[in-house]
């Protein structure tokens, strides 16, 4: 089998039914479809239990919220392709959506991952996420976001795909690992990829794999809140720790204290400073538990860390212009 689309769920009545329709008007048929619902109390459920009777159809019931990092690694010890393809309920593919990320990750074996170029369903000519990036200063941030789709025509590297929509390599999962269970949530996918660029893969833009979607419909947090924030608060503390060896945490330390304390100043001012600190927290708590799940430092892999220095050091100018340009002057 080609490929495994796993599609996590919770409470998604809204779309979800949208989401597997558009998986189903596929032009490439050879793949299984796993949906995991993670404690669904709306109409949702249902709507997944109705697909059962279909050929190549698992419907994985939780019955509570285990978070999306272990809902997808339910999915990926089932799956039986050759990729894995996440894949969001709010999400809505194009029909030729699956064949071009397939096609793209058989150019190259050392593709890992093939993002989606992930559009506004509500703003269709603007760009959601075309790929995710990490900043010297820590930050984890979306490409494209909210700027026109337009600009988006090329297959280039990436530093990271978005777990929302993007295709995966199954043979690499099972060497660099799955998605880290200890994020439950938000900055998973950016672990992921980083990891995996650690490695020596590559993730890579496919902007011919286009898909619609409803950013934070089932978290509530377009911006953000307090579930957000706390997870927001433990993940980007854990995101260095785990993929950045200890000479280079040292290197980076002034950047990352600073980006942290911004980052502690802005939530505090938004009112989610007790979510922040909780999440921050749980991170050190992580550490000093011993269950980090870091990496060893491998020499062959040396090339790769200067890379990944070098990449966040150069990321803090598409940064800095979208904060400082794109933003305050509502550019497209």
């Amino acid at each position: 089998m080609k490929a495994t689309i796993v599609i996590p769920n919770i409470n998604g009545k809204g779309w979800l039914k949208d989401s597997i329709e558009s998986v189903y008007a596929q032009t490439e048929q050879d793949f299984e479809l796993i949906i995991v619902d993670n404690g669904s109390t709306d109409e949702s459920l249902e709507q997944a239990r109705s697909y059962c009777g279909r050929p190549n159809f698992t419907l994985i019931e939780n019955g509570t919220n285990t978070g999306f990092s272990h809902a997808v690694n339910q999915g990926i010890a089932r799956a039986k392709g050759e990729y894995v393809v996440m894949f969001n309920n709010d999400a809505f593919a194009e029909p030729d959506w699956l064949a071009e990320l397939i096609r793209t990750a058989e150019t190259d074996p050392k593709i890992f991952a093939v993002q989606s170029l992930m559009l506004r369903h509500f703003e269709r000519e603007l760009a959601d996420d075309a790929g995710d990036y990490v900043t010297w200063m820590g930050f984890a941030c979306k490409t494209g976001d909210g700027r026109r789709a337009s600009r988006y025509t090329k297959q280039k590297r990436i530093f990271s795909a978005c777990g929302g929509a993007a295709l995966y390599r199954k043979s690499i999962l099972e060497e660099i690992g799955t998605f880290d269970e200890n994020f439950f949530a938000y900055f998973e996918d950016v672990d992921l990829s980083w990891r995996a660029n650690n490695a020596g893969y590559k993730c890579v833009l496919c902007p011919t794999a286009k898909c619609y979607h409803i950013c934070g419909a089932s978290t509530g947090a377009v911006k953000y809140n307090a579930f957000k924030s706390q997870q927001s608060g433990r993940n980007s503390i854990l995101l260095p720790l785990k993929n950045e060896p200890l000479l280079m945490l040292i290197l980076n330390f002034l950047p990352l204290a600073l980006g942290y304390l911004l980052k502690c100043y802005k939530f505090h001012k938004q009112g989610f400073g007790e979510a922040w600190d909780k999440g921050m927290h749980e991170a050190f708590a992580l550490l000093k538990e011993g269950r980090l799940g870091k990496r060893p430092f491998r020499l062959k892999d040396l090339p790769n860390y200067i890379l990944m220095e070098l990449w966040m050091i150069w990321n803090m100018v598409p940064y800095l212009w979208y904060r400082l340009v794109v933003v305050r002057f509502d550019l497209k």
